[in-house]
């Protein structure tokens, strides 16, 4: 486990921007496009609560370097399919879009967050991006080269809905804020062996839990 005297915090927007930069190398077209997509996300915030209005003079630090640190840990050559589990306002998914190639599933129960999703995507001309209007049950079940989730469920059950989805080359990306430690102490053994503990970059008391491989169905429920 990574710790806060290991990882750089990024405590302000420049630090923020500073870090993408360094990190990602975007193009000018990519920076163009988180931007965008920052005041796009400010914008429907006035109509549908997507963000905190608190979060909204951090928003690159609390919300898109947040989300692009977890592409910093999945960044495997030749990519595959990312599946974001309640993407909500897009959040890690359109992102992690803006800044990769990799095919995205953004799956998202609610019709206003979704008719939002799909109009940032196309004005974003993010044409690797796919919208799934529907509980997470009734998916078709994809093997996933990546599974995130910002703030869709407690742990189990979010590794229980989503377990269908993995293979043994799955890496599960799941921000738990300061609670990780304790919702993987809480899991079986099995699920528990698949998982390390990071550092956030955006809040020295966050925890990223960060997994590879798949939840066998023997495992589940069991400790």
């Amino acid at each position: 486990m990574s710790d806060a005297g290991t990882t750089m915090l990024l405590e302000n927007e420049d630090a923020a921007r500073a870090w993408i930069g360094a990190r990602f190398a975007p193009t000018e077209t990519e920076l163009a496009r988180l931007d965008r997509f920052a005041a796009l996300l400010v914008a429907e915030n006035a109509r549908q609560n997507l963000i905190a209005a608190s979060t909204v003079p951090m928003l690159w630090v609390r919300h898109i370097a947040d989300s692009a640190q977890l592409l910093a840990l999945d960044e495997r050559e030749g990519g595959g399919l990312w599946i974001d589990l309640g993407s909500g306002p897009g959040l890690p998914g359109l992102v992690v879009a803006i800044l990769s190639e990799r095919p995205m599933m953004l799956v998202e129960s609610r019709k206003r967050r979704c008719d939002f999703l799909r109009a940032a995507a196309a004005d974003l001309d993010l044409r690797h991006v796919e919208v799934v209007e529907a509980p997470l049950e009734r998916v078709e079940t994809l093997p996933a080269a990546t599974i995130s989730a910002r703030a869709f469920a407690p742990l189990g059950r979010l590794i229980d809905l989503s377990a269908r989805f993995s293979t043994e080359s799955t890496r599960w990306l799941l921000p738990k804020g300061r609670n990780a430690v304790k919702e993987l102490a809480l899991l079986p053994e099995a699920w528990q062996s698949l998982f390390h503990v990071e550092q956030s970059r955006t809040d020295a008391e966050s925890r990223i839990l960060v997994g590879q491989g798949n939840v066998a169905a023997n495992q589940r429920g069991k400790r």
